[in-house]
């Protein structure tokens, strides 16, 4: 069994890598994905076109985001599961929301096509022996394995489900200062340092 500790990816990939608690990359897909479907059911249909700053992508342009940026990482571990050598581009995840134009989508569809994604991002995964699994490449002029996408799948989902819940859904407010005795240093401050 190919395990987390063999993940080979840029250090920028790694934060999602490590979003990710389990060291089974199939365990890890499938709980992630378990997770995201049951915060997708619950997100409020006020809250499907909210952005919560000037600029900022809506639920359903982040959700499109997620559907995308899915099939890159997918298409990239095939690329280096079928030893294919030839370097792969990066991708300006700016430019694909504006022109995915997710705000003229279904809420629905967008969800059913991430359902019908990840369940062919599991399959694929789970099709591969070690050998593919620890196959290599270069995207983005960057080496990265293939169970580091993997690993890169759940991580990039986990990674957005925290900013759902801390910026959209507002699960995680940030934390009052607390006021010392005879201090007017914390009056009226929102925010602990």
């Amino acid at each position: 069994m190919v395990s987390r500790k063999e993940v080979s990816m840029p250090e920028s990939f790694m934060r999602y890598v490590n979003a990710v608690a389990e060291n089974n990359l199939e365990d890890a897909l499938r709980k992630n994905t378990r997770r995201f479907r049951k915060m997708l059911k619950n997100i409020p249909k006020k809250k499907i076109n909210y952005a919560y700053a000037e600029g900022k992508w809506t639920l359903k342009e982040l959700l499109q985001h997620i559907v995308d940026a899915e099939r890159v990482f997918v298409f990239r571990a095939l690329h280096f599961a079928r030893k294919d050598t030839v370097p792969l581009p990066g991708f300006d995840e700016n430019v694909w929301a504006i022109t995915a134009k997710a705000p003229k989508r279904s809420w629905g569809d967008l969800v059913d096509e991430f359902t019908a994604l990840r369940v062919s991002t599991e399959l694929f995964f789970q099709s591969f022996d070690e050998d593919q699994l620890l196959a290599t490449g270069t995207a983005n002029n960057n080496p990265m394995s293939v169970v580091g996408l993997g690993f890169v799948c759940a991580g990039h989902v986990a990674h957005h489900m925290n900013i759902i819940k801390e910026r959209y859904l507002n699960e995680y407010p940030a934390k009052k200062a607390v006021k010392k005795k005879g201090s007017k240093k914390n009056q009226g401050l929102g925010f602990s340092s």
